[in-house]
């Protein structure tokens, strides 16, 4: 199916400046010229769904500003609209430049739309998550997941108008056969990537998100969606850091973003997780090197592995050490003692100017 959407990336690549480019310009203070041809290396990246009504442009990457996500979402014993809408609303209020619905209860199509019409910054989602909800819910289990399942979830997330979705494409048989074979304190910690290993080892098959990875990128094609490539193999904890599992995903990420980089598709790379203070550096090094400069999205990173219910706390350490190394964007993979409340949320994040300079702009998380 041949895209009829017009693809910031390649219109880049025409020497074409588009309205989005000139409102990160505007935003960031850059000329559109720069921002163009940044977009055109696949340096930066402007999550739009042309679907996304209400949506803002905002541009992630090389010399810009280092960018915030927050999280919010539902889970199993916590489905509740109104809160979420709150939490999205103090995210923004608070200075998010980005949100993710990381929603696994209720209903969750109904909950992303709404969400998304509320929503005039970016938005991303897990799409596996609803492929994995829907079939536990129709009587089977992970397990019995089907390819289709997962891409369908993907390309209804894009018609919906999500402007970016983490797929963890680089969840391949060979960056599990070095897991086993190094072992871990923590294994995998990644829910999206459980899912998929999950499913790997049951139906004894590759990952259809890497083995067919160009089915994944027509459907990105098709909304001019940004594939935020997912760290299913991160490190849960300081001591499983820079381990082969975690550097062979990288490898692989590298290479599927440069195939999707070529076909107009956006990609930016997500990173670890729990990573000792004086290897965040590094990680952000390799990143850039293995992924030929594509955007990093880091989960925090977490500096410490004993402070639960304060990750709030210790992913800004870590988030504003790997922006200040080139870092793009910064979230934090929480592990709370239980679900946020919207005033708990404000209480965590001062409000941020988006002109600040990157020496002073907070890093910050509202989880779910």
């Amino acid at each position: 199916m041949k895209s009829s959407v017009v693809l910031q990336l390649l219109q880049a690549r025409k020497g074409r400046i588009t309205p989005e480019m000139r409102a990160v310009a505007r935003t960031e203070r850059l000329t559109p010229e720069s921002i163009m041809e940044r977009v055109a290396a696949g340096v930066v990246v402007i999550p739009r769904n042309r679907r996304h009504r209400c949506g803002m442009a905002c541009g992630i990457g090389s010399g810009l500003r280092t960018k915030v996500n927050a999280n919010i979402g539902t889970s199993m014993d916590a489905v509740n609209l109104t809160r979420e809408r709150r939490k999205l609303a103090a995210a923004l209020d608070a200075g998010a430049d980005a949100v993710m619905d990381l929603s696994t209860g209720g209903d969750l199509a109904s909950i992303r739309r709404k969400l998304l019409n509320a929503c005039p910054a970016p938005l991303g989602t897990v799409p596996i998550y609803q492929a994995a909800v829907r079939r536990a819910r129709g009587g089977g289990g992970i397990r019995m997941m089907t390819p289709d399942d997962m891409f369908g979830a993907i390309d209804e997330h894009g018609r919906d108008g999500v402007d970016f979705v983490t797929v963890h494409c680089g969840v391949t048989l060979a960056a599990l056969a070095q897991l086993k074979s190094e072992g871990r304190v923590l294994d995998v910690v990644s829910r999206g990537g459980a899912f998929l290993i999950t499913w790997m080892v049951a139906n004894e098959r590759e990952n259809p998100l890497y083995s067919d990875f160009g089915r994944l990128v027509e459907i990105a094609k098709r909304y001019d969606m940004v594939l935020s490539l997912g760290d299913g193999m991160r490190p849960g904890c300081l001591a499983d850091a820079n381990d082969r599992a975690q550097f062979q995903e990288l490898i692989t990420l590298g290479e599927l973003q440069s195939y999707a980089v070529r076909e107009g598709v956006q990609v930016m790379i997500e990173g670890p997780g729990h990573v000792p203070l004086h290897m965040i550096e590094e990680n952000v090094r390799l990143e850039k090197e293995l992924c030929h400069g594509a955007p990093f999205y880091v989960l925090g990173p977490l500096v410490t592995d004993v402070a639960p219910g304060y990750d709030h706390i210790t992913s800004a350490i870590g988030g504003a050490i790997a922006g200040r190394a080139g870092a793009s964007l910064s979230y934090t993979s929480t592990k709370l003692r239980s679900m946020p409340s919207t005033a708990r949320m404000r209480s965590r994040h001062a409000p941020t100017s988006s002109r600040e300079p990157i020496s002073r702009r907070r890093i910050f998380s509202a989880a779910s």
